[in-house]
Order: structure tokens, then C-alpha cells, then sequence
């Protein structure tokens, strides 16, 4: 399987979306500092992820959620657990 996830920063209160072959081991990854994108941004929250049987389709979706459209379309998937987590200011501008 390969996975797109979405961790929220508790540190920033912001979003990263990424894709990996292994989701344990990415977020462990994550966690321990290993990821330059995330290392000044912990504590790391896995928020969502979903499951591809492709790399292509799971890339491709990476893509997509990284885009505008995509970002909106997470702003209406997500929108309860955004306001749960204080993400209101995120909503907003984007």
C-alpha cells in the first residue's frame, strides 16, 4: 500500500502533507527529527491519511491535496476536526 497523510503541528498550528510506501515508519520518522520539512515544527499529529494500492495514485493525490483546489477541498473533508484543533485562521486563508 502507499499512503498520503496530513500531520498538524502543534507547535505552529499548520499542516504538512506528505506520501510514503511505510506510514509507521514515516511518522516515526517524523518524530524523531529525521524530516527536515517537520524537525522545527514538532510535535507532529497524524490527522488523516488514506490508502493507494498505486504510487502513481497516491502521488498523483499528494499533488492534488497540495494544490488550491486540493486545500480546499480539505477545508471541507476537515472542516469539524479544523475548528477542534484551533485551525479557524487556516480555514480562512486558504
Amino acid at each position: 500500500m502507499y499512503y498520503v497523510y496530513i500531520l498538524y503541528s502543534e507547535k505552529d498550528k499548520g499542516l504538512y502533507i506528505g506520501s510514503t510506501r511505510d506510514l509507521k515508519r514515516r511518522l516515526a520518522e517524523h518524530r524523531r527529527t529525521s524530516v527536515t520539512s517537520t524537525r522545527n515544527r514538532l510535535p507532529v499529529k497524524l490527522i488523516h491519511y488514506e490508502a493507494f494500492l498505486l504510487q502513481e495514485d497516491a502521488e498523483k493525490r499528494e499533488r492534488y491535496l497540495k494544490s488550491g483546489y486540493g486545500r480546499k477541498q480539505l477545508k471541507s473533508q476537515l472542516k469539524k476536526l479544523f475548528n477542534k484543533l484551533g485551525l479557524k485562521t487556516w480555514i480562512e486563508d486558504n
